[in-house]
């Protein structure tokens, strides 16, 4: 298990850093949030002057959500759960089917307190990345905490993944 201890003002600075990143390569950036719903957006988007580098940010939480903002296909659903990476990776293609954007974040997960299972504990996300054009990049994580922490943690990681897909 992960756990660290992330505050507003380090999520504020990797936030900054990924919006120098996005500027300096000309990129825009769509968000496709499910259990962050909508944080990584907000964290972008408290950057002043994000106009000129974030395009926008879709919060699907629900399954029809999932499918109809994103295209993501009920058979992976039924057959793999929102939390998979067959999921992902349709949120992230999905995210830049849908926007003008040229590089994408997408994360789903369980940050409970509920929802966990054998398989798929609480804690328990998984993380794409794509650019316009490209094979998208996941990565699964099992955090540690609380509801808040699984979230923050989420944004934080999603951000980090960005600097390194841009640096």
């Amino acid at each position: 298990m992960q756990k660290a201890a992330i505050d507003d003002a380090a999520l504020a600075k990797l936030a900054e850093r990924v919006g120098r990143l996005l500027a300096a390569h000309h990129q825009m950036l769509v968000t496709a949030e499910s259990c962050t719903g909508g944080w990584i957006a907000k964290t972008i988007t408290d950057v002043g002057g994000s106009s000129a580098w974030f395009d926008c940010g879709l919060a699907a939480y629900s399954y029809e959500a999932k499918q109809a903002l994103l295209g993501v296909r009920a058979e992976t659903l039924v057959r793999h759960g929102a939390v998979s990476a067959e999921t992902v990776v349709e949120m992230v293609s999905g995210a830049l089917i849908h926007s003008g954007a040229s590089i994408a974040v997408a994360v789903t997960g369980i940050a409970g307190p509920g929802g966990g299972t054998v398989e798929k504990p609480v804690g328990t996300v998984w993380i794409a990345w794509k650019r316009r054009g490209g094979y998208p990049r996941t990565q699964i994580f099992h955090f540690a905490g609380d509801r808040d922490s699984v979230r923050r943690q989420t944004v934080a990681a999603a951000l980090n993944g960005l600097e390194g897909v841009l640096g």
